[in-house]
């Protein structure tokens, strides 16, 4: 039954009500609204669907779901489509420069859709890696009613015997360009067409379905919503059930940052690093915190990854894909075992209306599943993600460590003005075992754009050299990257960062134990060094990428591109 609501305080009164709307409200009729769907709540449904690559193909399917949810709680659902840039697709050349600047236009665009038309409530409904968190930094800002739904994740492919992700095709290449004997060019074919089944995001504990994990674990999305593949159709029951969801935080008035508070974001690190997922959320969560209030940056995610148990064995660390994460249970199982163990706090709340510890009241603990340890008997008693601090990165840097055999490395600097070159060195193997390679110059100032160096980590995997050399860089790594290879190293080279004045043949040490990163060289030689150097000019003098350039703060902080709820004078939700 139809309920009568007061639009009074909803921002959709600035479009639909009174006499001087009726304009407005011609528009609304043009497409077929009646008098009462215009009296409802209009609820944006925000999608990232798009062509560009399997992780967003299925994700207009879910939001028309999405809308049938909201037409049954009693609200006016109002599609619309914004941008992706696929990570998968962008690596390796000049397109990765657009990645992490999607984000902010992912957000910003949101942004704009929503204030634009006066839409009371959001649902955000995205597949990809960068698509994700800014989907989630869009409804901090906004603070309207929100739930977010994660897309799905891929299917495993399936190569002689053993389920394969996009990681190992990027692996085959740099065994393929080493020569081995086992990796033909015909064998490479067939692996390529058969990695990525269909629709999805990458199946591993890569950066897409980390933070479709902290979506969960951060209460902005319903409970194990995030653990059905995209080509299952159930996964579309979550999405009516997101729709149906919104429509009662819109009744309630639970709002983002009521949900998203200092706890829940200790929430969320603490499955990042329990799942040994992704490097990028250590960039993802400051950047969200940085829209409603909440002091979180690396220093912080970092602390609470220093203390979190490693328990779900997940590629590329593990062992298993989401899939099977989702089949023992996904996120609540996660959270049942480390509630139990105080390591997440159970009085959060989430856009279910109830707290954590009410949703997994129901939850029963599965000991025959094999993918989730107890956390009273993790994997490693420390997470798998660990943040660096030392004379070579004064602003820190993030390391993923699980499934790494030793967490020390010292050895000879091999510098690197952009990852084209270090991957040069790599392909033609002039490199060698002990070194730490250097990228330099690819952080968001720099680059610009903060590229991801999968193309280069995967070849030197795919050579066999893996846990034989160390690589630094001030970019970022894909979540799919293993190995010694340490990223977001701040202040970056274009800021006259320490790793700018590193030299071949400098003496640096690392202890992931420990959590540091030192550069040998004295700091009258730095000094010395220091007064020749001077930042780069790239080719980026115009558009977006110079935009953000400009813009952009540092790594520790997000690389967020504006100063966030510190100067916010009003919400969009109370206008």
């Amino acid at each position: 039954m139809s309920k009568t609501w007061d639009k009074s305080c909803l921002p959709s009164r600035h479009v639909t009500e009174g006499p001087a709307r009726a304009p407005h409200r011609s528009y609304y009729y043009a497409m077929g609204l009646s008098t009462k769907d215009i009296k409802k709540p209009f609820v944006g449904v925000a999608s990232c669907w798009n062509e560009a690559a399997p992780c967003n193909t299925a994700l207009m399917r879910q939001a028309h779901a999405v809308s049938e949810g909201v037409k049954a709680g009693d609200g006016t659902p109002r599609e619309f489509c914004t941008i992706t840039v696929t990570d998968g697709i962008a690596m390796g050349h000049e397109g990765m420069r657009s990645s992490l600047v999607s984000r902010e236009v992912i957000a910003d665009s949101v942004e704009l859709t929503m204030r634009g038309h006066g839409y009371d409530a959001l649902v955000g409904v995205a597949g990809c890696d960068k698509s994700l968190p800014g989907m989630m930094m869009a409804m901090l800002r906004l603070n309207v009613p929100s739930v977010f739904l994660y897309g799905g994740s891929i299917l495993p492919g399936r190569f002689e015997g053993k389920d394969v992700t996009v990681l190992d095709v990027f692996e085959a290449v740099g065994a393929h360009a080493a020569g081995n004997n086992d990796m033909t060019e015909e064998k490479l074919h067939a692996l390529e067409r058969i990695a990525c089944p269909g629709d999805g995001a990458c199946g591993g504990q890569f950066t897409a379905n980390t933070m479709a994990c902290v979506s969960e674990a951060i209460g902005l999305a319903l409970p194990l919503s995030s653990a059905l593949p995209a080509p299952y159709a159930n996964r579309d029951e979550y999405a009516v059930a997101s729709g149906e969801a919104v429509m009662r935080l819109i009744e309630t008035n639970l709002r983002p940052r009521d949900i998203c508070t200092r706890e829940a974001f200790e929430n969320a690190a603490v499955v990042v690093a329990a799942t040994g997922g992704s490097t990028n959320a250590a960039l993802h969560l400051p950047a969200m915190a940085n829209e409603c209030g909440v002091d979180f940056e690396l220093k912080d995610v970092a602390r609470i990854f220093e203390k979190t148990p490693y328990i779900a064995s997940l590629k590329p660390g593990g062992e298993y894909v989401a899939k099977d994460f989702g089949e023992a249970g996904g996120v609540p199982m996660l959270m049942k075992t480390l509630l139990e163990q105080g390591l997440v706090h159970g009085d959060c709340i989430t856009v279910t209306g109830k707290t954590w510890a009410e949703n997994l009241e129901e939850v029963t603990w599965n000991p025959e599943q094999k993918v989730i340890s107890a956390a009273s008997n993790p994997i490693t008693k420390t997470g798998g993600v660990v943040g660096l601090w030392g004379s070579l990165a004064p602003d820190g840097a993030i390391v993923k460590v699980a499934g790494l055999q030793s967490l020390q490395f010292r050895g000879p600097a091999r510098v690197f003005d952009g990852e084209e070159a270090c991957f040069k060195a790599v392909e033609s193997r002039d490199y060698k075992e002990g070194d730490v390679l250097i990228i330099r110059y690819e952080g968001a100032k720099g680059g610009p754009g903060m590229r991801e160096m999968l193309s280069t980590t995967a070849a030197i995997y795919g050579q066999g050299m893996g846990d034989k050399v160390a690589l630094i860089t001030d970019g970022r790594f894909s979540g799919a990257t293993r190995g010694f290879c340490i990223g977001h190293v701040g202040p970056e080279a274009q800021e006259g960062g320490p790793i700018g004045l590193i030299k071949d043949g400098d003496m640096i040490s690392i202890d992931a134990a420990k959590g540091t990163i030192d550069l040998e060289v004295s700091d009258a030689e730095l000094a010395e060094r220091r007064k020749s150097w001077a930042p780069r000019e790239t080719k980026y003098a115009s558009g977006a990428l110079a935009k953000f350039a400009k813009l952009v703060g540092p790594a520790y902080q997000g690389a967020v591109t504006h100063e966030g709820f510190k100067a916010e004078r009003h919400v969009y939700a109370d206008l």
